[in-house]
Formats: structure tokens, sequence, C-alpha cells
């Protein structure tokens, strides 16, 4: 029996009536760390839109973490997004709150009342990322591998059971990189399933794991060690 949190089977990915993919095969399992590759519009940010409800299916079938995408309500897709984390490549945070008020706008809005569980989540999921110290902090006080950090923090604190982090890189320089994925690798290894869209091939080559590619309208999983990433991009 399959044991997945994520399974899109012939879809099609269309976005202002343009078809960006076409025939869809996807599947993750709980627990695994999984890339998506490919160059600039290949259809990356599409696919990952779809799973979030925030682009509709078109054809086929998909499940996202026990919600049918294909017959999802709109009153349904909060709670598909309850499970998800999302990270994001520019952070979004909300520069008038430290990063404890941050956090608290977002358990607030998904439901929670209780001041001391408010409070112990926060300090559980930024101690998850190592930024415990930084509690009392603004956004424009940390830098940018900081910030990410945060970002990474928000998107555990209703327990998501997929993390899909699009670009969470993308911003950041090499050795800043190298300390987040550090983290989303830490997070994997205790249980977190992540699907990470990236162009950073120089991550892809350190932290090798199972690779799916965004190109000429279709996605495959390939074996990024007999691949010459560079020409990906080319």
């Amino acid at each position: 029996m399959s044991n997945a949190i994520l399974k899109l089977e012939n879809t099609s990915i269309i976005q202002d009536n343009k078809k960006i993919l076409n025939s869809v095969h996807i599947e993750i399992e709980n627990g695994e760390f999984v890339y998506l590759i490919g160059r600039t519009g290949s259809g990356k940010t599409s696919l990952i839109k779809s799973l979030y409800a925030d682009i509709k299916l078109n054809s086929g079938t998909g499940s996202v973490v026990g919600f049918e995408l294909n017959n999802l309500k709109d009153n349904q897709i909060p709670l598909l997004r309850r499970k998800l984390g999302i990270v994001f490549q520019d952070f979004k945070l909300l520069s008038d709150r430290n990063v404890s008020e941050n956090l608290k706008f977002v358990l607030e809005a998904t439901g929670w009342k209780d001041k001391l569980k408010i409070s112990n989540r926060i300090n559980e999921v930024l101690e998850k990322v190592h930024i415990e110290n930084l509690i009392n902090k603004f956004p424009s006080q940390l830098s940018g591998g900081e910030q990410q950090k945060v970002a990474i923090a928000r998107a555990l604190l209703n327990s998501p059971k997929l993390i899909i982090a699009d670009e969470p890189t993308g911003n950041l320089d090499p050795k800043t990189s190298i300390e987040v994925m550090d983290i989303l690798i830490e997070l994997n290894q205790k249980g977190n399933t992540i699907l990470m869209a990236t162009h950073d091939f120089i991550l892809i080559d350190k932290f090798p794991s199972r690779t799916y590619i965004c190109e000429l309208g279709k996605i495959s999983e390939i074996d990024i060690k007999n691949k010459n990433i560079n020409s990906i991009y080319k």
C-alpha cells in the first residue's frame, strides 16, 4: 500500500489559459526529501501553486496530505494549507512585528487561543531552527539567512505533514544557503517530508536526494548523479 503524502497522476497544470505542464506524474512518500528543479519559467512554481490550491487541476487526479485536489471545495482550502508548511524565497515576514509577534500572528489566525500554548509553540519552533535568541528581534535587525530561518519556523507552527520550500535559498549567499539547507536536512531526518524547488545545483550536489525536473512542459524523475545539471540552466 502506498504511503504517498503527495501524488499527482496524469494531471495538467494550466495558468492564465496557458498549459504549463502536461501529463504530470509525481509521488512523494511520507518522510522523503525531494527536489524539484528546472529553468525559470519551466513550471516549478505553477506546480507548487497547484499543491496548495492556488491553481486548480484541469485533468487527472491529485492528492496532497489527504486532500483530493480535484474535488476540493473552497472552504477546504484553508484546512489543506494548515497541513502544509510553505517557505518562500522572499521570507514574507511582517516588518512591523518582531519574530515572536510574526509567529503569534499565524497561530492566532489559525485558531490558537491559549496564550501559554502559543508562547510554548513559538519557543519550540525557534529552537528547532536554532534561533531562539532572536525572538524579540524585528525583521530589519536580521540577516537574510536569519529571516529565512524565521520563515521556516513559521512553516513548522501547525506541525505540517508536508513542507514545501520554493527556492528557499534563492536570495541567500552560498554560506548562508548551506546553513538553511542544514536545517531543512535536519528537519527531514526528524521526520518532516520536504519538497524543495531550487535552481542551486551546488546544494543538490552537496545534499543529493531524489529529484524531479520540469522541462519542455513535462515533469520527470532524473538520476541526478548522471545528469549534467549545468546544462539544464544554459
